[in-house]
């Protein structure tokens, strides 16, 4: 049984702004902007309300800028801000989640087998400038594991990304082919327990220089690398890794509760 943990949501180098954390404990998740606008998402920008204050996702910058490989570099300001899609994985409210990050992240996901979990990380930023920190925002248990690629039969590929039609991926792909056609990407179709915790998620990064780097890092906290058996994914959290933990599900939830029903720990 294994426990995969990845880093998603808006964060300065996509959207130009973190998730904020209140001090009351509640939290914003907040997706990234989509690199295309030709996506089946529904979800922009502009629609996207944040939980606990009345601002969209819209409201945290003044503008971004998608970075499609084939499309070259723009700039998205102004009024185009508010209709532009987002990306909005993890799916909270349907339970999946795709990726097609090599740094570990597909073949650590697609090992997953349905009992195991995936967490998801984030940058949360408190008011009044104090320093963010990457926090556990929610989890789901795995119910089914798909790797979509290349190598994929074309009718083999369209019947999965129809079997996981709410999945980000297969809402930008068009006639059975993916986004990056040379891509490979693992979707992660999750049940309950799980979803997005409602408040004080749990922090994993501390923030120092460490021997052998001259600047301060992000960096997984050692409490938590001890006590979530984490075994692969490094110690520097700077550029989100995905981290593989030696638990079983149940032992994943025990130490940090079931969303909707946790309190703070």
């Amino acid at each position: 049984m294994t426990v995969v943990l990845a880093g998603v949501g808006a964060d300065s180098t996509n959207l130009g702004a973190l998730g904020p954390l209140y001090d009351d404990g509640t939290f914003e998740y907040v997706p990234i902007p989509e690199k295309t606008r030709d996506t089946r998402e529904t979800e922009t920008l502009g629609s996207w309300s944040l939980r606990y204050d009345d601002r969209t996702a819209a409201d945290l910058t003044n503008r971004i800028r998608p970075r499609p490989i084939h499309d070259g570099d723009r700039v998205v300001a102004g009024d185009a801000l508010a209709s532009w899609p987002l990306h909005r994985d993890p799916n909270f409210e349907a339970l999946t989640y795709g990726e097609h990050r090599t740094s570990g992240y597909v073949s650590r996901l697609r090992a997953l087998e349905p009992g195991d979990v995936v967490g998801f990380y984030a940058g949360l930023r408190r008011p009044g400038g104090e320093r963010a920190h990457r926090y556990l925002i929610g989890y789901f248990t795995v119910n089914e594991v798909a790797t979509v690629g290349p190598d994929t039969p074309a009718a083999e590929r369209e019947r999965l990304l129809e079997r996981h039609a709410e999945n980000a991926h297969a809402k930008r792909a068009r006639d059975g082919d993916l986004y990056l056609a040379d891509e490979t990407v693992v979707i992660v179709d999750g049940r309950e327990p799980g979803g997005l915790f409602e408040r004080d998620p749990i922090r994993l990064s501390d923030y120092y220089v460490r021997e052998g780097n001259e600047r301060p890092q992000y960096y997984l906290r050692e409490g938590i690398a001890e006590a979530w058996s984490v075994t692969a994914g490094g110690a520097n959290m700077m550029f989100k890794p995905a981290y593989r933990c030696e638990l079983s599900g149940a032992a994943f939830r025990d130490l940090v509760g079931v969303p909707g029903e946790r309190a703070g720990r």
